[in-house]
């Protein structure tokens, strides 16, 4: 009973939650975190855990495509999961195998136009991996209705210095002149295909870091960011909601501040007061503020 009436109140909650969502993200981000502590928990193998949370992460392509999102992001092997034990590494090699192949065959991802990405040094990976990664991508490469990345042997910090190289070589060989550097230029270096810029980071497990991943298209746009305690395999459509609701409570107060800025600019050139637009523009002077009006007792 107890269960049935947590069931219940689970699904009126995701209702109101979807009532309140009117305008979602574009790109999605998330840390699938806690796979491993789920599997202690409950008493099983590491792999176990890893199993669990790749169910979850089918689970949320169905949300994504509930709620009209265009494109996710899984950190699904960082470059620190290269330290841990080897007969940990093979499990997970395996899964990764296993679940790219599983979903560039699978019928919905060729219905719903499902495109799969790559990201990360694949380098670092057996072979076995980077085949499986290249298949997914061949089988889907035509299709553009939704954008599934894959980070694996994935670190921020890297990739960027690694562009920065690059990008060096390139001025170095008189192939780009300085001056033409641009955010352009660094989107174009970083994947053949340009990533979106990421609307909202979610991550599970409880602990409240982004943990270096993609720096340029989440800090550069400011994402929003949402962490859970939840473990992975736990995550729920309650908590992705929620997630969601954060990027657009947020995407609001955005709205709000930019009215603001836009009304104490107009304000600042009735008074032809150059220095104080100026300061407005950069964002350095006082915003005005909406007038508190007392609660009526």
């Amino acid at each position: 009973m107890a269960s049935l009436a947590r069931s219940l109140g689970s699904r009126v909650y995701e209702n109101l939650l979807l009532r309140e969502i009117d305008d979602g993200p574009t790109h999605v981000a998330v840390i699938q975190d806690g796979n491993r502590r789920y599997a202690r928990k409950q008493g099983a193998e590491i792999s176990d855990g890893h199993r669990a949370g790749a169910r979850t992460t089918e689970r949320v392509l169905n949300w994504c495509e509930e709620l009209g999102i265009e494109e996710l992001t899984l950190y699904a092997f960082s470059t620190e999961n290269l330290e841990r034990p080897r007969g940990e590494r093979e499990a997970l090699y395996d899964l990764l195998c296993e679940k790219l192949r599983e979903f560039a065959d699978a019928e919905r991802v060729h219905d719903g136009g499902v495109r799969i990405r790559a990201i990360g040094d694949l380098s670092l990976l057996p072979e076995r991996v980077r085949e499986a990664a290249r298949y997914a991508e061949e089988r889907t490469r035509e299709y553009d209705t939704f954008v599934l990345n894959i980070a694996l042997a994935y670190g921020g910090r890297a990739e960027l210095l690694g562009v920065a190289r690059d990008v060096a070589r390139a001025v170095e060989a008189g192939e780009l002149q300085p001056g033409e550097i641009d955010a352009k230029t660094i989107d174009c270096q970083l994947y053949d295909d340009e990533l979106r810029d990421v609307d909202l980071i979610i991550r599970t497990g409880g602990d409240e870091r982004t943990s270096n991943f993609l720096p340029w298209h989440a800090n550069g746009n400011e994402a929003a960011v949402f962490f859970c305690a939840p473990y992975w395999p736990e995550f729920s459509k309650v908590d992705f909601l929620r997630a969601v609701r954060t990027y657009q409570y947020r995407e609001a107060s955005w709205q709000r501040t930019r009215i603001r800025r836009a009304l104490a600019l107009v304000g600042a050139l009735s008074d032809v007061d150059l220095p104080k637009a100026r300061d407005v523009l950069d964002g350095e002077g006082e915003t005005t503020r909406e007038p508190t009006t007392p609660i009526e007792q």
